[in-house]
Formats: structure tokens, sequence, C-alpha cells
């Protein structure tokens, strides 16, 4: 064989075994070090997990007694050894709201999980046997979705009472048809796609398609739906709380702590600022990770 003859490696030639492609390693690093190259995301996450720990197990992060008074020390400025204050029993506030944290996180979570089962289940029905049974039951949520949703909060409130686990409930009611609407537009969109058509040729059955195609990959923006909507819960409950709708006094929970410092917020600014800039930023960070959720749900389980 000559010179000429001679043919060099081709570039785009098979990787070799001993040596693997880049591209097999990208998804994992990617999934990996995604947080880690958005340094939003990577404070969100922390934020969201020091919320956790502090909803688990507050002792972590103080050590005071949420309820005790402390008359020789009321309306405290926040310092070194009161960080958010004090209130006008002389309550630490910083210990109230990181015992408050479990409440409220609490309420939020059951709110999204009756929304996310309740409505699901309805949407996942209407988008599965449509027909008759799809019309009606979309007018009854269409109906629901018009009322503002304070208005029916507070009249399911009304009718259950006053408590944090109300709350949580009638959050919930009043989500379900947030979520229903969503689940069974996936459904449809999921029923129509071309590997579900095809399945039918590989003799699945319809329950079988069902359950095996359309709902994980209809599941997927429900989720990420759900991740987001426990900062709009963690809201709702605290502004019900404002309104004097929750737990009552002296039980710690966020919109109680800021409905408690807006007497003296003209000169005591931190006992309503402080509470209400955590909710604020768990608020924030539980969007910037459904956000994330939000952007990767295009992904498709045949």
């Amino acid at each position: 064989m000559t010179l000429l003859e001679a043919k060099p490696d081709r570039p785009d030639g098979p990787a070799r075994p001993d040596r693997p492609s880049s591209a097999r390693l990208r998804p994992p690093l990617r999934a990996l070090t995604g947080p880690l190259r958005t340094p939003g995301l990577l404070v969100a996450y922390l934020w969201v997990a020091v919320i956790l720990l502090a909803a688990i197990h507050p002792a972590l992060f103080t050590s005071g007694d949420p309820l005790r008074q402390d008359a020789s020390a009321m309306l405290l400025p926040p310092g070194g050894e009161h960080l958010f204050g004090t209130d006008d029993f002389g309550r630490d506030e910083f210990t109230r709201t990181v015992y408050g944290t479990r409440l409220s996180l609490q309420a939020a979570v059951i709110a999204v999980a009756i929304g996310l089962v309740s409505g699901s289940l309805i949407g996942l029905v209407a988008g599965a046997l449509r027909g008759r049974v799809d019309s009606v039951v979309m007018r009854i949520v269409d109906i629901m979705l018009a009322v503002p949703s304070l208005i029916v909060s507070l009249a399911i409130i009304s009718a259950l009472g006053r408590g944090t686990l109300n709350i949580a409930v009638a959050i919930g009611i009043n989500s379900t048809a947030g979520f229903a609407r969503l689940m069974r537009s996936e459904v449809l969109k999921v029923g129509n796609a071309t590997y579900v058509e095809a399945s039918v040729f590989a003799g699945h059955g319809y329950v079988r398609r069902l359950f095996k195609h359309v709902v994980p990959n209809a599941s997927r923006s429900v989720l990420a739906a759900a991740t987001m909507d426990i900062g709009t819960a963690v809201l709702t409950v605290a502004a019900l709380s404002f309104l004097g709708l929750g737990a009552p006094p002296p039980t710690p929970e966020w919109g109680l702590l800021v409905a408690e410092g807006r007497t003296f917020i003209g000169v005591q600014w931190w006992l309503s600022l402080l509470p209400g800039l955590v909710i604020v930023l768990t608020v924030l960070a539980v969007y910037r990770i459904g956000r994330s959720f939000n952007r990767g749900r295009t992904r498709v389980v045949a």
C-alpha cells in the first residue's frame, strides 16, 4: 500500500471503548451541576433546605421558647441576643419565626396535596372519558375558576371554622379547579401523540396505554405546577392568618407574626418586616425551583 492509498482515521468515526465520548457524559454532569451553574437556583435550593430544617427541627436554629415572655425585654431592636428583636410581650421574634415555619409550611403542603390529588383525578377522568362527562366537568371547573380564590377560601373557612388546618383544606379545594384543567389538557395532548397511537398496533389496551404512556407524561407538567403552587399556598396561608383566620394567639405562625407587629409598624418596624421578609424569600425560592422543573418537563417517557 502506498502512502496515497493509506486512509487516515476518520475524525467522525465511532468512539473508542477506552475513551468514552463527551456526549455520553453530558446528561449526568448536567443533572449534577445544573444548580451549581446557576447561582440563583443554588441559593433557592439552600434557602428551601434551611426552611425545611427549621420546620423539622427548629431547635437547630434556636434554643429559646417561642411562648416565653420577658417584661424586661419588651420591644427590643434586632441585635446579637435577639436577631429579630422582641415583641410587646418580650418574646424573641426570631424564635417565634423559626417555630412558626412548621405550621405555615405544613398548611401549604397539605393544601397543595389536596388540590393536586383531587384535581388530577378529576382532570384525568375528564380527559380520558371525554364526551358529555368532559363537558359537564369542565363547566363546573370554569365556574370555580370564575370566582375569586380569596372569596372561595373565605366561604369555605366560614363553613369549616377558623384554624390553620381549615385554611389548608380551603386552599386545597380552591386549587382543585386549576389542577383539573391542567391535567385534562395534558391528557388530551399526550393522548394524541404519535407514540401513544403507535402503541395501539402493539396490542396495548386502552387502560394500559392510559397508565403507561399518558399518565406518566401528563403528570410532569402537573407536578411542576404543584411545586410552584406551594409558594402560592404559603402566601395565601399567611394572608388568611394575617386576617385572623388561622392559628389563634399566641401560637407562632408567619402571617400572625406580621399581623401582631402592624400595631407598632411606625416605630418597631422589625416586628412585621422581618417575618414578612422570610415569607417573601420562601415564596421566591419555591417559584425559582418550580421554574427550573417547568423547563425540563418536555422530556417524554415512551
